[in-house]
């Protein structure tokens, strides 16, 4: 099942999502369905409340990069119950979008490095160190977990100059090759 996207204006991707534990109703089902919605949206990652559900778990496939960076080839996880531990390194620049924004896409600072702790699909525990481009994407999308957006990593300035293209957003007036949910939609 592929699933539709919220987009901004979405109350659920305002909200810190809760943690889940192995007994979650359907949890597998929905891992099973982020999959093709991800890739059916040309993401690299996809967050539980972009599909509506405020819990945490995101997934990550980083395959489509791989072309430019040969250490995204293969990675490809899920995360449930993620804290980001650390952030470390002098923050650096990247260009990225979200689709839970459509067609915006802007520079973001972060750090290079992460430390994380998380719960793999089966529940195996993991204490991770990421950096790079995997640091970022889990970085984007811990965001979602934690009721952020893209749009709130930038300055004020920018966020006013994008007012109007998030007011479509939010009102569904968009281009996307996926099917996407706001209340303001009518």
């Amino acid at each position: 099942m592929i699933y539709p996207i919220h987009v901004f204006g979405s109350p659920v991707l305002r909200k810190v999502a809760e943690e889940i534990g192995k007994d979650y109703p359907n949890l597998q089902t929905i891992i099973g369905n982020m999959w093709p919605t991800m890739e059916k949206s040309d993401g690299v990652g996809l967050a539980a409340p972009q599909i509506g559900l405020s819990i945490r778990l995101f997934v990550i496939d980083t395959e489509v990069m791989s072309e430019d960076d040969e250490s995204l080839k293969n990675f490809r996880k899920v995360f449930i119950n993620a804290k980001i531990i650390e952030e470390s390194g002098d923050s650096w620049l990247y260009n990225e979008g979200c689709l839970s924004v459509p067609t915006i896409r802007e520079d973001v600072l972060r750090k290079p490095t992460i430390r994380i702790q998380y719960y793999d699909e089966n529940f195996n525990f993991y204490d991770e160190v990421y950096d790079g481009v995997k640091a970022r994407v889990i970085q984007h999308e811990y965001d979602h977990i934690e009721g952020k957006l893209l749009v709130d990593r930038v300055s004020p300035l920018k966020r006013r100059l994008l007012k109007r293209k998030l007011t479509d957003i939010s009102k569904g007036i968009v281009e996307v090759n996926y099917k996407i949910v706001s209340p303001l939609i009518k």
